[in-house]
């Protein structure tokens, strides 16, 4: 292999990815690299005008984007969705599962018991993670499977590894998410072609508006008692950052790795290896 090889692995002219919970931060900033990186991008959310603020950047990158409304605990908008990406770029060549996240009502803590925590929350946490990687994955991977070739690529939590206190229906959502994921990617490969991959990211750590308040203080951006017990398990002694995933799940989304399928990969800043001593 030369280096010219190697640029072209990255180069994703002429190949389209979706991205579920695209306009989110995480699936925005993923939707931006991949436009930068040539691709055809397909930002699907449930509230498509979150996507607005990505407007600049991606007119700025070579790459096209379109922005469709797809919830992923409803099928049929699914399907609609996949329909206008194929009419407006022709194929799908990729897939990453972005939507997810915990509900608060799925939180056991000091001002609610485990035992009381209503089975709405736990629903919700449950089926957004899951559901929201597995309903996704059959719509698009029957046109993978179609076309005998195809990418998933699921967003997957360093909670799936090690269950954190308090928000067990979103670890226990995403412990499944992992275990998806390889069982997804041997019966692609098997049954089907095993030019399709499937793979999963795990983030450690990353500030997100969802989770920012419970990390770090709102009047001065001090650390929490839970943020401070983070970073003291993190050797990288810092949050992840968006744009930290990206060298990843470009990598998994490239020629680079076609012979990678059924793993998941911690991006965690090392709290994954760290014993505590």
């Amino acid at each position: 292999m030369n280096l010219n090889d190697l640029h072209t692995m990255y180069d994703f002219t002429g190949r389209t990815v979706v991205i579920t919970g695209g306009a989110g931060v995480l699936g925005g900033e993923m939707a931006c690299a991949l436009a930068g990186c040539n691709a055809n991008v397909a930002i699907m959310d449930r509230d498509p005008a979150l996507a607005d603020r990505l407007k600049v950047r991606l007119e700025s990158t070579a790459g096209k984007a379109m922005v469709v409304f797809g919830d992923v605990l409803k099928k049929e908008t699914l399907a609609a969705a996949a329909g206008a990406v194929l009419r407006e770029f022709g194929s799908i060549d990729a897939l990453i599962n972005a939507a997810g996240g915990n509900n608060p009502q799925a939180t056991a803590g000091p001002t609610q018991q485990f035992f009381d925590v209503p089975e709405e929350g736990i629903r919700r946490a449950a089926d957004l993670n899951l559901l929201g990687t597995i309903f996704p994955s059959q719509v698009f991977g029957k046109h993978f499977a179609e076309r005998k070739q195809g990418n998933i690529l699921n967003i997957a939590s360093m909670a799936g590894f090690r269950p954190l206190t308090r928000v067990f229906a979103y670890s226990a959502a995403k412990a499944a998410v992992a275990n998806f994921t390889q069982w997804l990617a041997v019966y692609m490969a098997q049954e089907f072609s095993p030019e399709i991959r499937v793979n999963a990211i795990a983030p450690g750590f990353f500030l997100t508006e969802q989770n920012r308040f419970l990390l770090t203080e709102k009047e001065t951006g001090a650390l929490t008692p839970r943020g401070k017990k983070i970073l003291d398990h993190t050797p990288m002694a810092r949050f992840g950052e968006p744009d930290d995933l990206l060298g990843t799940m470009v990598w998994l989304l490239s020629p680079a790795s076609r012979f990678v399928t059924g793993i998941v990969v911690p991006v965690d800043g090392g709290f994954s290896a760290y014993g505590g001593v």
